[in-house]
């Protein structure tokens, strides 16, 4: 089992898709790096040798991943907060920030949907 970037890498998967599970690295930037360092990217994790591990850990170390990447967007989000604008005020609310619409979407930003009665309660005849 490899270990990059502190994340197990699932050993029964493709290379390409088991870099995946690195925060900061998607499919382009997986294809990118094994390309670089001539690996297959249909091999399985299992199958590659301690030197391919130790040349993926050098080249992705060099990359902003994990725990600086996390800390980095949360500080953007928070000097966009500070700075009073619209996208911060939006996050600051939990809700869309780049122009989606809300009136039927952003269900798990918004909550569970709330049906409104009809305001009053009946009152019956004896």
């Amino acid at each position: 089992m490899a270990r990059i970037c502190g994340v197990n890498l699932p050993k029964e998967k493709r290379i390409e898709i088991a870099l995946t599970y690195i925060h900061g690295i998607g499919r382009s930037l997986s294809n990118e790096i094994l390309e670089e360092l001539n690996i297959n990217k249909n091999i399985k994790v299992h199958e590659l040798s301690e030197t391919d591990v130790t040349k993926l850990r050098d080249r992705i170390d060099k990359i902003a991943t994990e725990g600086d990447l996390r800390r980095k967007v949360s500080l953007d989000i928070k000097r966009l907060q500070d700075a009073g604008s619209y996208r911060g005020y939006r996050h600051k609310r939990r809700l869309p920030a780049r122009g989606q619409r809300t009136k039927t979407n952003a269900r798990t930003k918004r909550g569970k949907r709330v049906t409104m009665g009809s305001g009053k309660i009946k009152e019956q005849k004896k």
